[in-house]
């Protein structure tokens, strides 16, 4: 009455299969290393030379390279700066806090600080920039 099944089942786990598999570490490595990355760029952005250089370093100990510096300028007002890298830290910490790296868990701490004090420092007229469009 019912014909047999002739294929395997996608449901069967595919542990022959002939591509490099990745782990958690490996892919945790990886995730860190982009945050990083980004927070890199929007702090050469801001003209934070001795904080990138740090950053750096740690991308560089991540990737096993040192990672690009960021040359272009997107004309962005300090606070949206400061605001998107603070937003970076933290996803670089939460990051750096699931794979236990201490050191790059304190460096996103610092830099969330930073940018944090540089908000509160921040003018009143340039902090409310970063306001949603369209948000009420």
């Amino acid at each position: 009455m019912y014909e047999p099944i002739r294929t395997p089942s996608v449901h069967s786990p595919a542990d022959d299969a002939d591509y490099p598999h990745r782990s958690r570490e490996e892919e945790l490595d990886i995730q860190l290393a982009g945050h990083l990355a980004a927070l890199l760029a929007v702090t050469d952005e801001l003209g934070l030379g001795a904080a990138g250089d740090r950053i750096a370093e740690q991308v560089a100990r991540l990737r096993g390279a040192p990672p690009a510096r960021h040359a272009a300028l997107t004309d962005a007002a300090p606070a949206a700066l400061h605001r998107r890298a603070h937003a970076l830290a933290g996803r670089a910490l939460v990051v750096a806090a699931s794979r236990a790296d201490t050191t790059a868990a304190i460096l996103s701490a610092q830099r969330m600080d930073a940018h944090t004090e540089a908000l509160a420092s921040a003018p009143a007229d340039t902090a409310a920039s970063g306001q949603l469009v369209g948000a009420h």
